[in-house]
C-alpha cells in the first residue's frame, strides 16, 4: 500500500506488519519532537533533553559524512537502511532521487515526517531481500551508513559481507558509487578505554568478538579491502572520518592524513560511560609521526566503483 507524509512517499508493500527492531520508547518521543517541531528547534531540543539518542538522530552535524560528496543534481541515489532519516534530508538537498529502505516503520514515519518537505524522497519499508529484488540497477550512488556491519542479519548466509555487496554493485549504473561508513575494530577509542559502539562491551572487536552472538560485525582496514576484493570490487578509496563518521570534523585520505603539528582535540564518546586508559590526542601525534594513523582510525568512510 502506498501513503504519503507531505511529499515523501511511502511504500509499505513489504511491510511485515511489526517492527521487528527498535530502540523503545525513545522513538515515539523522537517522532513528536518531529512531528511538533520546526527543524531550527532541534539543536535546542537536544541540548535540553541531554539524550544520546536524541542527539543522534537529530543532530544536523551527522551531515557533515556525506555534504561533501559530489553528488549531482540529476543524480539518483539509493540509501539502504535509512533509520530516521538523519542522513536523508542532506541527501535530498543534493540529487535528484533518493530512495530509501528501511525495515522499521516508526523509523520510517520519523524519516517522513522531518523530511516532509522533501518531494523527492521515496522510502521502501519491508526486509532488504524483499524489497532490493524489485529496485531497479542505475543508481549513481548506493550509500551505506552504518548499516554494512550488519551485513549478516540482512543476508543470513555463510559469506553475508561479501553477498551483501554483491547484490547492491548490481543496483550501479556502470560509472556508480557505492558508500560505506563504518567503524574500524581497531579504532583508537577502544583500546583507549571506550565501549564498543554495538555490543556496549570493552574490546570485543579488538578480541574478535569472542561471543559470537553480535548483531553487528566491523572489521579493519585489510579486512574490508579483503571482503571487498572477494566480491569483484577492487577500485575502492579509503577517508578517514575524525573523530568518527557519526559527527566528523575533519575527514582524511591516503592523500591527506593529519599533520604532526595539528591539534586534534580530544571528543567524547557520547555513546556509553567509559574508562581513559591515555591521551589519544598524543597517541595520534604519535601514529602519525610512524605513518600509522589509518591503521587506528576510529572509522572508515569507503567509496567504490562498480
Amino acid at each position: 500500500m502506498l501513503q504519503k507524509i507531505g511529499n515523501v512517499n511511502i511504500d509499505d508493500t513489504f511491510y511485515p506488519g511489526k517492527d521487528l527492531y527498535s530502540d523503545g520508547v525513545i522513538e515515539d518521543e523522537i517522532l513528536e519532537i518531529v512531528k511538533n517541531n520546526p527543524k531550527e528547534r532541534y539543536r535546542e531540543i537536544i541540548e535540553e533533553r541531554a539524550s544520546w539518542p536524541i542527539f543522534y538522530h537529530l543532530s544536523e552535524f551527522r551531515h557533515n559524512i556525506v555534504e561533501w560528496l559530489p553528488i549531482g543534481k540529476n543524480d539518483k541515489v539509493l540509501e539502504v537502511g535509512s533509520g530516521c532519516g538523519a542522513i536523508t534530508g542532506a541527501l535530498a538537498a543534493k540529487a535528484k532521487e533518493v530512495t530509501c529502505i528501511e525495515l522499521s516503520m516508526k523509523r520510517t514515519m520519523i524519516n517522513a515526517t522531518r523530511n516532509s518537505e522533501c518531494g523527492n524522497v521515496n522510502i521502501h519499508v519491508g526486509n532488504f531481500k524483499d524489497v532490493e529484488s524489485k529496485l531497479p540497477c542505475d543508481y549513481d550512488y548506493v550509500m551505506l551508513i552504518g548499516v554494512f556491519e550488519y551485513g549478516y542479519g540482512y543476508m543470513g548466509t555463510n559469506t553475508p559481507y561479501e553477498d551483501f555487496a554483491k547484490i547492491l554493485k548490481k543496483h550501479l549504473r556502470p560509472q556508480g558509487r557505492m558508500v560505506i561508513a563504518i567503524e574500524n575494530k581497531f579504532g583508537m577509542k577502544y583500546f583507549a578505554g571506550c565501549r564498543e559502539d554495538h555490543s556496549g562491551t570493552f574490546f570485543d572487536g579488538i578480541e574478535d568478538y569472542p561471543k559470537g552472538d553480535g548483531t553487528a560485525r566491523t572489521f579493519s582496514r585489510k579486512g574490508l579491502a579483503k571482503i571487498l576484493e572477494a566480491s569483484g570490487i577492487t577500485e575502492f578509496q579509503f577517508y578517514y572520518p575524525y573523530p568518527d563518521y557519526k559527527f566528523p570534523r575533519q575527514i582524511y585520505s591516503d592523500d591527506f592524513l593529519p599533520r604532526k603539528e595539528e591539534n586534534l582535540e580530544l571528543a567524547s564518546n557520547y555513546m556509553s560511560p567509559r574508562e581513559q586508559y591515555f591521551d589519544e590526542t598524543k597517541f595520534i601525534k604519535s601514529l602519525v609521526l610512524e605513518k600509522e594513523f589509518k591503521i587506528f582510525a576510529n572509522s572508515f568512510f569507503i567509496c567504490l566503483r562498480k
